[in-house]
């Protein structure tokens, strides 16, 4: 296993994405780079590659440890890859995930009209 293997069974492999077609998509669109160049999804990956995916709100780096071809368990994949991810990265995500979540006490059932329009308000971003 010294040459390689797809960059998108790979991703698929180690669980980044749930299906081997979505990672092929988003190497298609650009959202994967192997050491900063945007690669298709034939690409091989070698060991200590770098490669950073593009998520929906996260921008995830990861280093390749271990080539394999077949999917593993997901306490597995964590052998496969070192992730290289700043913490930053995770705490934006952290943050945007609590500043878009409203706390109503038990019993209170859903909001009316009005608190309904003055919650949007405060989640509005303002520039």
């Amino acid at each position: 296993m010294s040459e390689g293997i797809r960059i998108d069974k790979w991703l698929w492999a180690v669980r980044i994405f749930k299906t081997r077609s979505q990672a092929g998509e988003a190497c298609k669109s650009g959202k994967v780079m192997i050491n900063d160049i945007p690669v298709k999804p034939s690409r091989e990956v070698k060991l200590d590659d770098i490669i950073t995916i593009r998520l929906k709100q996260l921008t995830k780096t990861v280093q390749v440890t271990e080539l394999l071809k077949n999917r593993v368990a997901a306490k597995f994949a964590v052998n496969y890859l070192a992730d290289l991810t700043p913490k930053e990265e995770y705490d934006k995500l952290k943050i945007k995930k609590e500043t878009n979540y409203e706390h109503r006490q038990r019993g209170f059932g859903r909001p009316t009209k009005k608190e309904r329009r003055l919650i949007e308000r405060l989640k509005k971003p303002r520039f």
